[in-house]
């Protein structure tokens, strides 16, 4: 029992020591990640989209 009290105590002092981003940095961080995201997602779309025109040209 005392091997996980120890643990979580560990645990709550490291958690104090963490710098946590602001709220512009949050922002600007999310707004990355998503704009990110959704050119990777177009990006594969249009890539699939002509491989499969490409394949069914050639299959034709």
């Amino acid at each position: 029992m005392h091997r996980i009290t120890k643990f979580f105590s560990d645990i709550v002092r490291e958690m104090r020591k963490v710098s946590w981003p602001k709220r512009k940095e949050l922002t600007r961080y999310t707004i990355t990640v998503l704009s990110t995201v959704i050119f990777f997602a177009l990006f594969f779309e249009v890539i699939d989209f002509g491989i499969s025109k490409l394949i069914r040209l050639i299959l034709e």
